[in-house]
């Protein structure tokens, strides 16, 4: 059975070390009384509902599923589900980042972000439940009217309420601008909504009293293509003036999806026959209101995989220091042994350390990312809060797919540290293989986060954003440029922060001629803007552990940041090189290829 302990002390060292993240907030009104002993506390008394509320029920989860009951259509969500969201919403979890105004604690994002990437490591079956309704709030927070914000924010704060995102459908994925389903206009100002949804995450279940759907439908005069959208909050059950819970509303799930992974959530199937909604933002303008939802999903789906790749490695680490394999290939270590334990061979070693500089790597970015949030709400100045918000734009595709796919690579790592016990259910770890897989495809598959960083979020201003990012790199190299003992780890970035300079104009050129150019080179680039970003947040580590180790300081967690930084560096990072190359062969090898593909 896999076991999981909080990262409690990486989180503090990367806020409170590295990061100085009250300092941040500091400068946030809201913020200003939010010191370290608080957050500290609230993390470690979450990481207790993780680890012991949540976490038992991961492999149970697994096994029983969802149940559906084509009668009613009701959803059943594993056992001990419900009995765990009740202990979430008593505690007052639900709450930890919301406004005030509605029953939240208001505690900042970046403390409910590593609050989050525990209940990820314990269990994202179950997290996704309450994870899910975030986005919902915060969709109708920024784009709700008066009336639905009093409606809906205080029973999403509080958890009494769940909330979903309803978009794809049978025939559409990423390209919503083909979405068929209607809202037709009721003499109210509500909406009847017609149509199929699918592949709907949380969307029933018996944890909650009420689900507040948003849903994505087309109004009768809608222009063709994603310029016709519009929003519409659909709940499951009618709600009166009061909040007081009416009949069940035209909205029913129609059948679950049998799925890899994540088999303790309810991916659902959802039918809507004449649902009574109604409508969120402009007519017209549902897509920009729902990407609010999108872009907070899109974080939260990093965070997943971050989540998946601690607690792997976590297990991976323990069975390979306890398995004994053959001798060390330098001799004998453990001579007290019929062979030595798996951890001292060297390719262990590196699977090992692969997941564990992922997951630290990640865990920075996070919590860097959790604090443009909070200064992008909060902060008073107008130029910081946008400033920001431009910087999260940039950096929210590289959390969703370089998270993600560091997390295949890391979850398969630690699978394979267990050999064969690895591929044996009871173990644990081929569940973290199959529950991570989804991450890389929903809220836009990791092609599409990398089309949108190369496309929309660096060529589509020349380049401006990642300029900004490309400053605290080049003020990091010339604070240390000259520190031989941080050589190691700023010359590498320091070359390729000007290599992808070079390469993003190379593209910009070549995409003006043929934009397949800038589909074929999209998702390597993303992968050596991941790098870069990970190569930025490992410098820094490594120069606050060599301070504190030159200080004096004995406490071995520093030496393990360096030795973990070098691994990095070492080890992982060079793959920019490859990808750099085989970005400029350029996309003719991809697309004169009819005869192949016959």
């Amino acid at each position: 059975m896999p076991s999981y302990t909080p990262p409690l002390r990486d989180m503090q060292f990367v806020m409170h070390e590295v990061l100085k993240v009250t300092d941040d907030l500091k400068l946030c009104p809201q913020h200003a009384d939010t010191d370290a002993d608080t957050i500290n506390a609230v993390l470690e008394e979450g990481g207790k509902f993780a680890s012991e509320v949540a976490f038992p029920l991961n492999i149970s989860g697994d096994e029983e599923g969802c149940t559906l009951d084509k009668t009613t259509h009701e959803v059943t969500a594993p056992k001990g589900f419900k009995e765990a969201y009740a202990q979430y919403v008593q505690g007052g979890w639900a709450a930890l980042s919301c406004d005030p105004a509605y029953g939240g604690q208001g505690l900042p994002f970046v403390v409910n972000q590593c609050f989050y990437e525990m209940l990820n490591s314990a269990n994202q079956a179950w997290t996704m439940y309450p994870g899910l309704s975030h986005g919902a709030y915060e969709a109708l927070q920024a784009h709700g009217t008066d009336a639905q914000k009093a409606l809906y924010l205080p029973k999403l704060t509080s958890g009494e309420w769940t909330g979903t995102m309803c978009l794809t459908e049978p025939h559409c994925g990423t390209d919503l601008g083909l979405l068929r389903t209607k809202a037709e206009p009721l003499a109210d100002g509500s909406y009847a909504i017609t149509g199929n949804k699918i592949f709907i995450s949380a969307g029933e279940h018996d944890m909650a009293e009420n689900i507040v759907h948003l849903v994505l439908a087309r109004l009768p005069d809608a222009p063709v293509g994603s310029k016709g959208i519009s929003l519409f909050a659909v709940p499951k059950f009618h709600v009166s003036a009061d909040g007081t819970l009416g009949k069940r509303n035209g909205i029913y799930c129609g059948g679950l999806e049998h799925k890899m992974g994540i088999h303790g959530n309810a991916t659902a199937q959802m039918v809507l026959e004449g649902a009574i909604g109604t409508l969120v933002g402009q007519p017209n303008k549902g897509l920009a209101a729902m990407f609010v939802m999108m872009n907070a999903a899109r974080l939260g789906v990093g965070n997943q995989s971050l989540g998946l790749t601690e607690v792997a490695y976590q297990n991976a680490l323990a069975y390979a220091k306890d398995r004994i394999q053959m001798r060390s290939l330098s001799g004998t270590k453990a001579k007290d042994k019929p062979a030595d334990p798996i951890i001292v061979h060297p390719d262990v070693r590196k699977m090992l350390l692969t997941a564990k500089a992922y997951a630290e790597g990640g865990r920075a970015l996070g919590i860097f990312c959790g604090v443009l949030l909070d200064k992008e709400h909060s902060h008073p100045d107008e130029k910081v809060r946008a400033d920001s918000g431009e910087l999260l734009a940039l950096l929210t595709p590289i959390v969703k797919a370089f998270l993600t796919d560091n997390g295949h690579i890391s979850t398969n790592a630690c699978m394979q540290v267990f050999g064969g016990h690895g591929f044996i259910k009871e173990w644990g770890m081929e569940q973290y293989v199959r529950d991570n897989r989804i991450n890389m495809i929903y809220e836009g598959t990791n092609t599409i986060q990398s089309l949108d960083l190369l496309g929309r979020k660096v060529l589509g201003n020349n380049g401006a954003t990642l300029k900004k990012f490309g400053r605290l790199v080049a003020a990091l190299v010339e604070e240390e440029g000259v520190n031989e003992k941080m050589a190691e780890f700023i010359t590498p970035i320091a070359i390729l922060g000007d290599q992808v300079t070079k390469l993003t104009t190379e593209l910009g050129f070549k995409g003006f001629q043929n934009a397949d150019e800038v589909g074929a080179a999209a998702v390597d680039y993303l992968r050596v803007a991941g790098h870069l970003v990970f190569g930025y947040f490992w410098a820094r580590m490594a120069q606050v552990a060599l301070r504190e180790i030159a200080a004096g300081n004995t406490d071995q967690f520093y030496l393990a940041k360096v030795q973990t930084a070098r691994f990095y560096f070492a080890k992982l990072f060079p793959e920019t090189a490859t990808l750099m190359r085989t970005m400029r062969t350029g996309s003719k090898a991809l697309m004169d290829t009819d005869a192949a593909l016959a």
